[in-house]
């Protein structure tokens, strides 16, 4: 009657912490889902969407925790993002389908150098999560733009498509290793940034690694003179929002956040450049200057 030996209930922002610092990732993956279910429930889209997709990350990036987390809360999961793209409103949906639907006025090579515009932005920020053990090759963004870029005039030697080749491989490997569910570096003023937080709509080092994957397909058929060439992709265009880490700070309403208006007017800019004024010359100078911007700041 008087409780003793009753077990405190911790609260999930407690309990995450406990089961981070054990590296419990499966404890993680149900406590982020725990999350995602009260957030969704409440009406809480954007952060439903934060917590959901980091249990699906981590749980579908390792065989050991898909199997200890179960069907039921997996099945649960799944269902419940499946409900949230369809939300026509949500930022994560709206804004990657308003992108879709203009790259569809543009041409392949336009769609390519609007997406490296995008992926420019990402080069300070890629190097400072470099820093990180097992992230280094976020460090390569700044060669491999420029490589990209360059070879869609001029294709490239065998050893630059072997390490970009390498690069796409170790980015595709980078979503699962448990730095992914735990690394973080300073924001001056600010809270710090972890590296989940490029987990986003789709996970920025999962369409780092799509847009290099397409660019050496294209590489490899110009070099064997193939007529069919594969189709750009313009989902990496969304890239440097970075949503995750605006929300996941308590942010209520993305549209309102200050980096994220000004990358907005960014990709729109960049695009009725690529349309409109599209020249070799003027692209190079705009990713030098992206090159050197914290996208952050």
């Amino acid at each position: 009657m008087f409780g003793f030996g009753k077990k405190e209930v911790k609260a999930p922002e407690e309990r995450l912490a406990d089961l981070q610092r054990k590296k419990d990732w499966a404890g993680v993956s149900r406590t982020y889902y725990e999350l995602g279910v009260t957030a969704m429930d409440a009406g809480n889209l954007h952060k439903a969407h934060l917590w959901l997709h980091r249990a699906d990350t981590i749980y579908s990036a390792d065989g050991n925790i898909y199997d200890k987390v179960g069907e039921k809360l997996m099945d649960d999961c799944s269902d419940r993002i499946g409900r949230l793209e369809d939300e026509d409103g949500l930022f994560y949906n709206a804004i990657p389908a308003e992108i879709e639907a203009r790259a569809e006025e543009l041409s392949d090579p336009q769609v390519r150098v609007w997406g490296l515009l995008s992926i420019a932005r990402l080069v300070r920020l890629g190097e400072r999560l470099a820093r990180l053990p097992g992230c280094e090759v976020l460090g390569q963004l700044d060669w491999a733009v420029d490589l990209m870029f360059h070879s869609l005039q001029t294709l490239p030697s065998q050893e630059a498509y072997q390490r970009l080749m390498d690069m796409c491989n170790a980015l595709y490997e980078l979503n699962g290793k448990p730095v992914y569910y735990s690394g973080e570096i300073e924001v001056p003023g600010r809270v710090p940034f972890q590296l989940f937080d490029l987990n986003g709509p789709f996970g920025v080092e999962q369409e780092l690694n799509g847009y290099t994957d397409n660019h050496l397909r294209l590489l490899a058929a110009l070099s064997q003179g193939a007529e069919e060439l594969p189709t750009a992709e313009s989902s990496i265009v969304g890239c440097a929002l970075l949503p995750d880490y605006y929300v996941r700070t308590s942010v209520d309403r993305l549209e309102d956040v200050p980096q994220i208006k000004a990358e907005l007017q960014r990709i729109w800019s960049d695009y009725d450049f690529v349309r409109d004024r599209l020249t070799w010359e003027e692209a190079g100078k705009r990713i030098a200057d992206y090159k050197r911007l914290d996208i952050l700041d």
